[in-house]
């Protein structure tokens, strides 16, 4: 969760970081995802009339019963409230997409948009199941590399804080509830219901959330676009950034956001 240009606010039990001014965005991270996969969205944005935000999800700060993808809907919508935003733009990765869907689904009125990206939701891998070898760091960097198309995107930083993630007991615990709650939370019923606009931007070589589920959720979702990023696994927003901003600021533009 390292932020190396912007200073991470701490108020009222809430921690973000913000930049810019206009629409907002709210930018959800995934459950390995750092706020650093979000770096080049951070500087793009507030240059063309948006303030983007960033809340740190307390995936591991929760009593078990609280670690669920409902919950985190929920404290999105504390922080919205905190921040008296009531019209937003939600951006979400991984887990992160699976709960700006679940907080669309609940709190549909203040949602104007959703962009997502590998998103959960509907097919889910074993997230923290997928970690049997979490002492064995080469075996844990090969994993990370599997995230991406191209693997140097996985760097030693990124690995390293993957590795601390999957060693720490009560993270793993934490991990295993939230891959359970996203099981549970299966979003294949509610997303014909969630009419709001919806930019949908998928890796072609992601093989976390294949292809396919960029599909369905196309199918599913009643205002969906859909764009491929080739040669590009499950962030395209680190992966390709400059074409993942490009193509959702053309999406905003053309919605009128």
């Amino acid at each position: 969760m390292k932020m190396n240009h912007l200073n991470l606010i701490e108020e009222n039990s809430f921690k973000y970081v913000q930049s810019g001014e206009g629409q907002p965005i709210i930018i959800l991270h995934g459950l390995m995802g750092g706020l650093s996969n979000f770096d080049k969205v951070l500087l793009f944005f507030p240059q063309k009339g948006y303030k983007v935000i960033i809340p740190i999800l307390p995936l591991y700060d929760k009593p078990i019963l609280e670690t669920t993808v409902k919950a985190f809907a929920e404290y999105l919508n504390d922080f919205l409230l905190y921040k008296k935003l009531d019209s937003v733009i939600l951006l979400g990765n991984s887990l992160g997409g699976h709960i700006a869907l679940f907080f669309a689904k609940i709190f549909k009125p203040k949602v104007i948009g959703l962009i997502l990206t590998g998103s959960s939701g509907l097919y889910e891998n074993s997230m923290g199941d997928g970690y049997p070898k979490r002492g064995n760091y080469n075996y844990i960097k090969t994993k990370t590399e599997e995230v991406f198309f191209n693997s140097k995107i996985a760097t030693k930083e990124l690995v390293d804080e993957v590795f601390e993630t999957v060693n720490d007991r009560n993270k793993l615990i934490k991990t295993l509830t939230i891959a359970k709650s996203a099981i549970r939370h299966n979003m294949a019923n509610d997303l014909p219901n969630i009419k709001n606009p919806t930019l949908i931007i998928w890796g072609k070589q992601d093989s976390v959330t294949p292809p396919s589920v960029a599909k369905e959720f196309d199918s599913l979702l009643p205002n969906s676009s859909l764009i491929w990023i080739n040669n590009c696994g499950h962030a395209p927003m680190m992966e390709h950034p400059d074409e993942f901003n490009t193509l959702v600021f053309e999406w905003l533009q053309k919605k009128r956001f």
